[in-house]
């Protein structure tokens, strides 16, 4: 069975091709999508969470290259939609299909990432989750989150403001 995506794309996520892969479609999903399962306490989406991974990143130094795979560390979930990870961790077929997706992503970006890479976004991913929870989740006001680099923005804002600088930023990062 093929999916339709925002840019009028066809295909069988289960078969995706790198030419399947679109930045606008990604940035479009992920700005539509709320984290958390949307259990916060306001509209906040994977791609503000993305780009706020991808701001920490650069605040630390990290290359371009560092900086793309933090921006686009959940892109997977443009395909798939986002699954909390209290859940995520039991589905093992998901987690498979998961790390298809996003190996043709990663291919389709040219960030054939090394182990070292792939644990670097993914420390960024959990420290960026760690201040989301203190401020977003009701029952999290006594966490103490990892100190970050950079000042997340956990703000509210219209899903078209994401997407245009989500993809900004990608374009910037790409060339």
């Amino acid at each position: 069975m093929k999916m339709n995506t925002y840019t009028g794309k066809r295909f069988e996520p289960l078969k995706m091709t790198p030419e399947d892969v679109s930045l606008r479609d990604i940035a479009h999903a992920l700005s539509l999508l709320c984290r958390g399962g949307g259990h916060m306490k306001y509209f906040y989406t994977v791609g503000l969470h993305s780009l706020n991974c991808a701001r920490e990143a650069a605040s630390r130094g990290w290359s371009n290259r560092l900086v793309l795979a933090c921006l686009l560390h959940d892109a997977s979930e443009a395909y798939l939609s986002d699954i909390i990870r209290p859940v995520k961790v039991h589905l093992s077929n998901y987690l498979e299909i998961e790390d298809q997706i996003m190996s043709v992503i990663w291919q389709h970006f040219h960030l054939e990432l090394t182990s070292e890479e792939h644990k670097k976004w993914k420390q960024i991913d959990d420290e960026i989750l760690d201040s989301e929870l203190k401020e977003m989740f009701s029952g999290e006001v006594e966490r103490i989150p990892v100190p970050l680099r950079s000042t997340p923005d956990f703000s509210e804002h219209p899903h078209e403001e994401v997407k245009a600088e989500f993809i900004t930023l990608a374009k910037e990062l790409l060339k």
